[in-house]
């Protein structure tokens, strides 16, 4: 079914539920007797059309496997590979960020300066005129 057809049957039901107390008793008679044999020629096995909109079409899910769970795979395994890849990141970026720390600390213990010159602000003041001497 397409949209058209879709939209159409969305407003035939509405437009019925609407005016249905005002429908003659022999009408709503003969659209039970329809909905009936419409039933009952319907397959038992056929599963509901659903539409994909947005991200689902990317992924091409399909829910409608009967007990097998694949479907439900489908949408795991890309959303865990997501989850490794960003823990992954995140360590990486852990492991940069402590080798960088630990060499401005090798570096400031190597240097010729107390450690206390650095937490004095005269001194900060100091380093920032002679950076921007050169």
């Amino acid at each position: 079914m397409n949209n058209d057809d879709i939209n159409l049957a969305y407003k035939l039901r509405h437009a019925l539920n609407e005016n249905l107390e005002a429908l003659p008793a022999s009408t709503t008679e003969r659209l039970a007797a329809a909905r009936k044999l419409a039933l009952s020629r319907k397959k038992a096995d056929a599963a509901p059309a659903v539409e994909r909109r947005g991200l689902w079409r990317l992924f091409d899910v399909d829910f409608h496997f009967s007990g097998t769970g694949l479907g439900r795979l489908g949408v795991a395994l890309p959303l865990l590979a997501l989850v490794v890849g960003l823990g992954g990141l995140y360590q990486y970026e852990q492991e940069q960020r402590i080798d960088e720390l630990a060499e401005l600390d090798a570096a400031m213990l190597a240097d010729e300066l107390p450690l206390t010159a650095y937490l004095d602000h005269g001194f900060n003041a100091y380093l920032e005129s002679q950076q921007r001497r050169q």
